[in-house]
């Protein structure tokens, strides 16, 4: 089966998880020219070859009519800014939390909330060169734009739009607003928009079965917003990631943001351990601040274990899981044995049946075995209990 690993130890972010796919792809410049002509106002994308505790990687940079949305030092010095904005502007915050930490993963809630900042000052910017019908800031635009003005397929339309949609949901939880009241001022931004509809159009580029991530790496410590001092996961964050197993650290900073979160919760078909597979390609999505962890998205494309099993299924026309549930009888009769088979089977299993064994001090018995589905393992187990008389059952 074609499987997408993500390792999240240094959580994610929209640019980030953009460079880790991006590597993944065989023919980087042809998506690269894919990407930059997505129809979105203003926006290129670009790749550089970036570095973290040795290994290489990808930095992705969108620029908004020639220009970075915001710089990293700048960020630094803008933290304490943005607490003095309105609601609204907390919702940049959380965006840019997400672009930022995209950018920078870097980061931290510094990083983002200057960008959040940065990017208010940016769509006023805006506005003063005539793009003020691109500053969309409520889902109903992100929506318009989205839906008229994106050059990409219907799915991937679908999954831009079930992104935000986690966004806006989260955001009206976080704040107890309705979803018609929330802004996007940074996550309704030409880069912010740039990150999630990548990651989506990387997505159906690759295509992978089933997705795989590690628990997701959120950070620690606190970010100040407009509603004052908050812990990391903010709100949005931890509402978006209700569910996904997680975990902070000694890093402080906000290391998984809110665009980052709605990303993995409408991909990732299951959060766990790396299954064993036979990896294609590896793909690492730098941030651009250093940690004495490697700042990076790492994607791995491979393989899994029961490939060849589920492409003789898929030929055969099935694709079930068959458990086989067992037990050793040596104190019942062959009629007993015979009911008992007739009550499995009519519990849910698919196939019932008997061998002869011999047990310790030679004593002849039979090992019974029923089949099933998952979803009938623990009726058939029940009824092999019922009406039998072992004390035992081999899965």
């Amino acid at each position: 089966m074609k499987t997408l690993y993500l390792d999240l130890g240094m959580g994610a972010a929209g640019d980030m998880l953009t460079a880790a796919l991006l590597e993944l792809v065989p023919d980087q410049e042809k998506m690269m020219e894919k990407l930059n002509a997505l129809g979105i106002p203003g926006v290129t994308f670009r790749k550089d070859a970036a570095s973290k505790c040795g290994i290489s990687g990808t930095h992705m940079t969108v620029t908004v009519n020639g220009e970075e949305e915001e710089s990293a030092d700048a960020h630094m010095h803008e933290h304490e800014h943005l607490h003095e904005h309105d609601h609204e502007h907390f919702h940049d915050h959380d965006h840019d939390h997400e672009h930022d930490h995209d950018h920078d993963h870097d980061h931290e809630h510094s990083h983002d909330h200057d960008h959040a900042h940065d990017h208010a000052h940016d769509h006023d910017h805006d506005h003063d060169h005539g793009r003020t019908h691109h500053h969309h800031t409520s889902m109903h635009d992100i929506e318009h734009l989205v839906r008229d003005h994106l050059a990409v397929s219907d799915k991937v339309r679908e999954d831009v739009l079930a992104v935000y949609g986690l966004i806006a949901e989260a955001e009206s939880r976080a704040h107890a607003r309705p979803v018609s009241e929330i802004h996007f001022h940074e996550v309704g931004t030409m880069d912010a928009l740039a990150d999630v509809a990548a990651v989506c159009v990387l997505m159906e580029e690759l295509a992978p079965a089933q997705v795989i991530a590690s628990p997701v790496h959120v950070g620690s410590g606190h970010v100040r917003c407009a509603h004052g001092i908050l812990p990391v996961p903010a709100p949005a964050t931890a509402f978006i990631l209700k569910g996904v197993p997680i975990y902070g650290g000694k890093i402080e900073g906000e290391l998984c943001t809110p665009t980052g979160a709605a990303l993995l919760r409408r991909f990732v078909t299951r959060f766990g351990e790396m299954p064993v597979m036979k990896t294609t390609a590896i793909g690492y999505g730098m941030g651009k601040k250093d940690f004495p962890a490697a700042n990076c998205v790492r994607a791995m494309l491979g393989e899994t274990q029961d490939a060849c099993q589920e492409t003789a299924a898929a030929g055969s026309g099935m694709k079930d899981e068959i458990y086989a549930l067992s037990c050793n009888l040596d104190d019942m009769t062959g009629e007993k044995i015979g009911y008992a088979m007739e009550m499995i089977l009519t519990s849910g299993a698919v196939d019932v049946y008997t061998v002869p064994i011999g047990m310790k001090k030679s004593r002849p018995a039979v090992m019974l075995t029923a089949l099933c589905k998952e979803e009938q393992r623990e009726a058939v187990a029940a009824a092999m209990f019922r009406h039998t008389t072992t004390i035992g059952i081999r899965e």
